[in-house]
């Protein structure tokens, strides 16, 4: 009973051990600002702590950033491999295509070739069939 008494008169104190009666109204810290105040002290503290474990900002950024570096990176090489792959597979598309075209190109020759001889023939056998006799 008696530390609860000890404990609850020193958290109405201020923070210079006097009551907050007897700084003047405008002066006094309420208490929930001042408890703030040292979570937040803590809080940044424990974020320094955290975010500068060497104390050396340009190694602690490249220890926090690099492995942020790497995965990107591999990420990146694992989207060019599968566009490199996929625009193999368009540019191999596209010569079969041109193969394709170059023998319709050649059956077409060789249908007008034929139709041109077979013309021939028919102009032929027309100047025979309309010689005089």
């Amino acid at each position: 009973m008696a530390e609860v008494s000890r404990d609850s008169e020193a958290a109405e104190k201020g923070p210079e051990g006097s009551s907050p009666e007897a700084v003047p109204g405008d002066a006094t810290i309420p208490r929930v600002k001042l408890l703030d105040a040292i979570v937040d002290t803590f809080l940044q503290k424990l974020v320094a702590d955290r975010r500068r474990p060497s104390g050396i900002p340009e190694k602690d950024l490249c220890s926090v950033m690099a492995p942020y570096f790497l995965k990107q990176q591999d990420t990146l090489c694992h989207q060019v491999r599968k566009q490199e792959a996929k625009n193999q597979e368009l540019a191999d598309a596209v010569l079969a295509g041109r193969r394709q075209v170059e023998e319709l190109q050649q059956q077409v020759r060789a249908l007008q070739q034929t139709w041109q001889a077979l013309h021939r023939e028919q102009r032929e056998l027309l100047s025979v069939l309309r010689a005089p006799e």
